[in-house]
């Protein structure tokens, strides 16, 4: 089997696994909703909808996000910049967990929280509308302010592409750091390559 095919079996694995975990983790929490007052199911709704567009944001960033600047930066020692380049050369992995993983999972678990809700709000007898134009109303507005609030992330994503890896860069750089967790293994393959390239030319040209 070929490194690129094991390589892509490896990250399928782990993106499967972090998935599982992750939407057993968010259904949790809208189980919660069951003995919850209805304006923390709201809250909840909300908190969903936004962690979707956060990772949405730091995803498209990372596939319009510039590599050349950020080695500038790491010229300069600004911590960050060396993991933001980091990101940058894994942009289809990094944008493939924050966009199809996390933001997903979101995309999901805010429609299954809006139903929860809804039948907690008519239970409760706040509302003095029809179940059937209460429940169609809640539906289009958190639909509304998903699609809304996803295209405002998108235009900031690609707008501010560069200031916001740098942050997730820093962050990157803060975890190694303080918690030791590293999350990219730091070879830079372009280097490698151009000193193989050098070795096996420097062999070339050595008199036999």
């Amino acid at each position: 089997m070929s490194g690129a095919w094991r390589d892509t079996l490896r990250w399928t694995a782990l993106i499967t696994v972090v998935t599982f975990f992750l939407s057993g983790f968010f259904n949790t929490s809208t189980i919660i909703l069951d003995q919850a007052e209805w304006w923390v199911g709201v809250s909840l709704v909300i908190l969903i909808i936004f962690i979707g567009v956060f990772f949405d944001i730091m995803g498209l960033a990372a596939a319009a996000a510039s590599e050349t600047p950020f080695h500038a930066l790491a010229a300069e020692r600004v911590n960050g910049a060396k993991q933001a380049i980091q990101i940058v050369r894994n942009a289809e992995k990094f944008s493939n967990f924050c966009n199809d993983v996390v933001g997903d999972i979101a995309g999901v678990l805010s429609g299954a929280a809006t139903a929860a809700v809804v039948v907690r709000i008519l239970a409760s007898g706040a509302v003095h509308v029809s179940p059937g134009v209460f429940t169609v109303l809640a539906t289009a507005l958190v639909a509304a302010l998903t699609v809304g609030s996803k295209a405002i992330g998108k235009s900031i994503a690609i707008r501010y592409a560069n200031p916001i890896i740098l942050q997730v860069g820093k962050f990157f750089y803060w975890l190694n750091q303080n918690l030791h967790i590293s999350l990219f293994n730091g070879n830079n393959k372009k280097k490698s390559r151009k000193r193989g390239g050098k070795r096996a030319v420097g062999k070339r040209q050595q008199p036999r």
